[in-house]
């Protein structure tokens, strides 16, 4: 469970194309948002998943305590040497929580597994940790109960079980059997599982 140099260090590249890819999904947002909020309001929370589905990646990839918040942060760090429009107090507490969320469903098996099904729960509970988050920060005019509420919800857990959990999983999958991460035990054990197979 003890963290490694090479644990930090790909932990650290991992959260920094992280920070990459969320700061480029950002102009998309802002571009799509509108049009998906005048078909149906709170129907964009689908697309929420995007900004954490680091969290779970993290997890499968490094397997150790604490991966999700720690490459969540450095995230953050790195989306603020590019800039980015959102307030970085609130873009930090967000960080921790989802990756404290992240990390739920593998600290219930003790870091011992690491499975399909594992990283989308996962999801399910970053996105009900997100959703209801937004309602308190960002939504503080949107009820739980109103219409609006409902379809952020049940989009948002849509989103964090199809980009944050399953997509995931085969991103995990398809760096894995390259061989990128034959250093680390998940990488050893995707391996060996295609040579199995």
């Amino acid at each position: 469970m003890r963290w490694r140099t090479a644990d930090v260090a790909v932990g650290a590249a991992l959260g920094v194309a992280c920070g990459v890819i969320f700061w480029g999904f950002n102009f998309a947002y802002a571009a799509i948002s509108p049009v998906l909020s005048a078909i149906l309001p709170g129907v964009t929370s689908i697309m929420h998943a995007v900004w954490y589905f680091s969290g779970p990646l993290a997890m499968l990839i490094l397997r150790k305590p604490g991966a999700a918040m720690f490459v969540n942060v450095v995230t953050v760090l790195a989306q603020m040497v590019m800039g980015t429009q959102y307030d970085i107090v609130m873009t930090f507490a967000s960080a921790i929580l989802q990756g404290l969320f992240t990390e739920l469903p593998f600290y219930v098996t003790r870091l011992r597994v690491f499975t399909l099904p594992i990283t989308m729960i996962s999801g399910v509970c970053v996105a009900l940790e997100y959703g209801v988050f937004l309602l308190f920060t960002r939504y503080q005019g949107v009820s739980l109960l109103s219409p609006r509420g409902m379809v952020h919800i049940i989009t948002e857990v849509i989103g964090g079980v199809v980009i944050a959990g399953l997509a995931t999983w085969f991103l995990f999958m398809a760096i894995a059997r390259t061989g990128a991460l034959d250093r680390f035990a998940s990488g050893r054990a995707v391996r060996a599982r295609a040579v199995e197979a």
